[in-house]
């Protein structure tokens, strides 16, 4: 039956009065209207009660299981706190906490439901698989977030250093700059507070590092003098160092995006209360939602109070770097760098008699030489493997 522009209680009004009228049968006006006996009841039935024709609400008149408006609000303000953290990581948090944590689905709907997922939000979701080191301490990865403006006109320069893990964050300083004498002091701290690595993952730039040809930075060999390696990412390749850069994109997604800060001393409060949550707090996707500190313990190598005299064996050739970075060995001098001036290295030949020798500083091997050829073949730090030379 055409509708002839009626509404749908307009069409359930006039199948009522036809049927109370009793122009055709019940049976018949249903089959001309396309509904069922027990419709057509249910539409006199409220008719003649005086209900409204429109589609009544299917929604349960109880609902047991809806989450109660207090851990809405929990949520939604945790939320609200951390606008970066998805509905995983805040149904972890909420447990940590023992309170109460509905399905990770059901905090996503309420975000959605007071409008607190973004496109960005749910992109930065997605977890990311890296490869990791077996045990802590075995590598950190350090880097400087990219500087930003304060409110007093000075630029901040947030120093980072991540376990590489458990991930959990060792250092987050606020820095005047990227200089050498700074990020000592930073390292001195965490060294003494959490002990020392084996190896120390950064690119390139100062105070890291510095292209081979010019040799090593003072950094790299103050490291050294601690049995610490330096390693290198390949050049405009920082995928490298992964999660040091995912790192410094949470923090400026998570933080430093909603901040404006006085200055050096603001920011610092801040950051400090940042790791804490991130160590602490935070759920890590790439931990199946545990936190750092869960996977992190301190390093069983401590801060020595002072740095040691190296002892090289019988037969190793000892020499002294001068100043210039300069060392003479066989009458030719061999620029390895100005951070070693002072220092003393041995020499040790190949095992093959091809006229390569090694040098060595501490249980490093820092440079290998060619007296035929005389020229540095090689200036690339890795452990020495060596038996009788030992610390003392």
């Amino acid at each position: 039956m055409p509708w002839r522009g009626q509404s749908m209680e307009e069409r359930r009004e006039e199948f009522v009065r036809r049927a109370l009228s009793s122009e055709r049968s019940k049976s018949a006006l249903c089959r001309e209207y396309g509904i069922s006996r027990p419709t057509g009841d249910k539409w006199i039935k409220r008719f003649k009660s005086g209900e409204s024709m429109e589609n009544k609400s299917r929604a349960p008149f109880h609902t047991p299981n809806k989450t109660d408006a207090a851990t809405e609000s929990s949520i939604v303000a945790l939320r609200l706190k951390h606008p970066a953290i998805g509905a995983k990581k805040l149904k972890r948090i909420l447990e940590n906490k023992g309170e109460p944590a509905p399905a990770y689905s059901t905090i996503n709907a309420i975000l959605q439901r007071n409008g607190l997922i973004t496109k960005e939000a749910s992109a930065a979701a997605t977890p990311h698989i890296r490869f990791e080191k077996i045990s802590p301490n075995e590598m950190w990865q350090t880097d400087f977030k990219g500087h930003f403006a304060m409110k007093n006109g000075c630029r901040c320069h947030p120093l980072t250093v991540l376990d590489d893990h458990s991930r959990f964050c060792l250092c987050l300083d606020a820095r005047e700059n990227e200089r050498c004498e700074g990020v000592k002091e930073s390292f001195a701290r965490i060294f003494a507070q959490h002990g020392l690595p084996d190896t120390l993952l950064c690119d390139n730039g100062n105070p890291w590092g510095t292209v081979q040809s010019v040799g090593y930075t003072s950094f790299e060999v103050w490291l050294m003098d601690f049995g610490i390696l330096t390693k290198h990412g390949r050049i405009r390749h920082p995928q490298t160092q992964g999660k040091e850069e995912r790192f410094n994109a949470t923090l400026l997604r998570e933080r430093i995006r909603y901040r404006e800060y006085e200055g050096f001393a603001h920011a610092q409060r801040d950051f400090d209360e940042y790791r804490d949550f991130y160590n602490y707090e935070r759920p890590h996707h790439a931990l199946r939602l545990e936190t750092p500190s869960k996977r992190y313990s301190d390093s069983a190598r401590k801060l020595p109070q002072q740095v040691e005299e190296w002892v090289y064996g019988s037969d190793v050739c000892i020499r002294q770097i001068k100043s210039s970075g300069y060392l003479t060995f066989r009458g030719q001098g061999y620029f390895l760098s100005e951070a070693f001036g002072g220092k003393t290295v041995g020499l040790i030949e190949s095992d093959n008699g091809s006229g390569v020798f090694f040098v060595l500083y501490r249980q490093f091997c820092i440079a290998k030489l060619s007296i035929d050829d005389r020229v540095v073949l090689a200036r690339r730090a890795f452990r020495w493997k060596l038996e009788t030379p030992q610390n003392v």
